[in-house]
């Protein structure tokens, strides 16, 4: 019997010294973080700034790479078929869950198919405005498009993302005809909305950031439930005369299913780490995001939860790809 105890102890003490030799061996090479959305837009301000902290943390160099499409499901994709060892990762946001919904083959299940490293921000959509348009606030943006139907577009990322459906479900809570212009890419997006080529955006904090102090574009609201620190002056969608409109959009670090949980808890550990301190805290809030984090199995059941949710608004507000 002693000697049984003895050999199942000395089994157990080398599976837990091989568990963190594999942990402080990773990264063993150059690690790809997959943003399946265009350059530019949140989710690609935020994978950056993580990109270099963790080179830094890590001592090999995460490299962020676009693969955007087909409502992020295309590279996302790719790193749900990538191999399981923590070299290839993705920043998936909200779309993630949305787009289940909306296309007919997802090549993956977003929740099975990967391991969930943590959520790492949260931040509300802005309503933003070309300043030709004769809206100063929501009410009367709506009773613009009401009166002139079909004249007045609001640009997205690209169908079945998450501002084709924000706006969706504005359209559905409102009544405003607003008409969805898919771009390839939220950059792209905000270009021709300055320009004056769409009306409108439901466009994310950093956008918002970038046009909206100069003048170029106006903000009418902010689409959760509390106003931000980044644009106090902003009031919610709530607040400017639409009751029961809340949405926050996330971002989450993922790797493919299958992906040693050494590894997933390394990964988790250092980025808590890049988080806490006070210059990740300062470049996060001047990217007008909130940090946001978890242990992988919070977000995994965050994910589920969100999944469902997401169900519902497809169906209740009937958004559909052009």
């Amino acid at each position: 019997m002693k000697t049984i105890l003895k050999t199942f102890c000395a089994a157990l003490v080398l599976a837990l010294s091989g568990s963190a030799v594999l942990a402080q061996a990773y990264p063993s090479k150059p690690v790809k973080i997959i943003v399946p959305f265009g350059p530019g837009g949140y989710t690609d301000v935020v994978a950056r700034i993580l990109g270099q902290k963790l080179t830094v943390a890590m001592g090999q160099p995460f490299i962020i790479e676009n693969k955007p499409g087909a409502g992020s499901t295309i590279g996302t994709d790719f790193v749900a078929k990538a191999p399981p060892d923590g070299h290839t990762l993705v920043i998936v946001a909200s779309p993630h869950v949305i787009s289940p919904w909306v296309y007919k083959n997802v090549p993956y299940d977003p929740i099975k198919s990967f391991a969930a490293v943590t959520k790492l921000v949260d931040s509300p959509y802005v309503l933003l405005l070309n300043p030709k348009v004769p809206a100063r606030n929501v009410k009367e943006f709506i009773a613009l498009a009401k009166a002139h139907p079909g004249t007045l577009h609001y640009a997205s990322s690209g169908n079945g993302s998450a501002q084709h459906l924000v706006g969706g479900l504005f359209i559905s809570m409102t009544g405003a005809p607003l008409v969805h212009v898919p771009y390839r890419g939220s950059n792209l997006a905000a270009t021709d909305l300055v320009a004056g080529v769409v009306e409108s955006s439901f466009a994310g904090v950093p956008n918002a950031l970038a046009h909206v102090p100069g003048g170029r574009l106006k903000a009418l609201a902010v689409t959760s439930a509390k106003r931000i620190p980044q644009l106090p002056d902003v009031p919610t969608m709530q607040e400017a005369g639409v009751p029961g409109y809340d949405v926050s959009i996330w971002l989450a670090l993922l790797a493919p299913a299958g992906t040693p949980r050494e590894i997933i808890n390394r990964l988790n550990s250092e980025i808590a780490e890049i988080m806490a301190m006070p210059e990740s805290q300062k470049v996060m809030f001047n990217a007008g995001v909130n940090v946001s984090l978890s242990t992988p199995e919070a977000m995994t059941q965050f994910m589920t939860q969100e999944l469902e949710k997401w169900g519902k608004v497809v169906k209740e507000t009937g958004v559909k790809l052009d």
